[in-house]
């Protein structure tokens, strides 16, 4: 699909050109998801390159919709790629970013990648849709900063709805210089270790993305006799169908962690993180609650946590909820994750601003820390 901009476009083996700003950039709609999304990705901030094509190839596999793609471009590389579906009837005009809502629902813009890019960008999304929601999301994150800017310079209305605060944990510094964990948390751990070992052969094991095993310890977990089981990250009735699809991309199976528990062959905790780099986005962790008295799940999360910080994670992200046992360890609260919904100029911009009161109180109290 051809996108239109003022000054009239010239061709670009891209797709079409625009000059906003003095500058040339390019720009195509790929009716599914773009290959450019690797590309884009690979050139992101670190934080960032999970947000692949097998990234949202797998959201669209697990929960459905049919995808289009923007993709900007600045001197023959492309510089950002948004990928879309629909929400709600076409005519509507509304539409998201695919993916899981955990680590968040973003896309990927490449460092360095400039303002007129940015409002290249947002002239084509506002042939495309009416608006967009972007998120759950966090205060910081670049690909937001980024677009934010230019839309409210161009007069889109931008509405926002606070979602909860995150939990940072930062293991770069070891104990031994002051920092994490505690001795008196390690001696603890011994303790409950010692206790765990009177239940059979401990196996403490990591990397292999054997799902069946972590979907078997969510089944006996606190998720499934407490609620509905759809936050589950791994069963068929959670989100299984997604982490299961989105590990077929090599790039991304590479980031995937899974530390494992057993018990004399028996799975009994795991934890499972996404990590890019430096940071460690903690997915899920559970245990069977047969074993609580001995806390399976905190001494596999440190012997998990130290081995990450043996790889060069610096700072973990737990995200939101369960700020309780996060604090225990040490985290403390950081950017706030929202759900933003960018409005095009024009009438719908208009109808938006009357909304933004309705749609803040739609989310949760910023004031009140989970």
């Amino acid at each position: 699909m051809r996108l239109s901009a003022r000054p009239r476009p010239r061709r670009s083996a891209l797709g079409e050109e625009v000059e906003p700003g003095g500058k040339t950039v390019q720009l195509s709609c790929v009716p599914d998801l773009a290959p450019a999304l690797d590309t884009v990705a690979e050139r992101s901030a670190e934080t960032h390159r999970f947000l692949r094509y097998g990234w949202y190839a797998a959201a669209l596999a697990a929960y459905g919709g049919t995808a289009r793609t923007l993709v900007v471009g600045e001197a023959g590389l492309s510089v950002a790629a948004l990928p879309l579906v629909d929400k709600g009837p076409r005519w509507l005009g509304l539409a998201e970013i695919p993916g899981c809502y955990w680590p968040f629902r973003s896309f990927p813009v490449a460092e360095g990648a400039s303002p007129a890019a940015a409002e290249a960008l947002l002239a084509a999304l506002a042939r495309q849709v009416r608006a967009l929601r972007i998120g759950p999301i966090s205060d910081d994150d670049p690909a937001l900063a980024w677009l934010k800017v230019q839309a409210l310079a161009q007069g889109w209305t931008v509405l926002d709805r606070f979602v909860a605060h995150c939990y940072l944990l930062d293991i770069g510094v070891p104990a031994a210089e002051g920092g994490w964990p505690r001795g008196s948390t390690l001696r603890k751990n011994r303790y409950f270790e010692k206790h765990l070992a009177r239940e059979g052969k401990l196996d403490w094991t990591w990397g292999s993305l054997r799902f069946d095993d972590l979907a078997d310890i969510e089944r006996r977990s606190w998720i499934a006799s407490r609620t509905d089981g759809r936050d589950a990250k791994f069963t068929v009735d959670g989100h299984g169908a997604f982490f299961g699809a989105a590990a077929r991309d090599p790039v991304v199976a590479g980031m995937m962690s899974a530390a494992v528990l057993r018990i004399d062959g028996r799975p009994m905790a795991f934890s499972f993180d996404l990590v890019t780099g430096a940071r460690s986005y903690a997915i899920a962790n559970s245990y069977d609650p047969e074993l609580a008295r001995h806390s399976p799940g905190r001494v596999l999360q440190y012997r998990n946590l130290a081995r990450a910080r043996e790889q060069g994670v610096r700072l973990v992200d737990w995200g939101a909820g369960d700020s309780g046992y996060k604090r225990t360890m040490g985290a403390v609260q950081g950017p706030a994750l929202r759900d933003w919904i960018f409005v095009r100029p024009g009438l719908a911009g208009l109808a938006a601003r009357w909304l933004r009161g309705a749609w803040r109180r739609s989310g949760q109290d910023e004031g009140v820390s989970a």
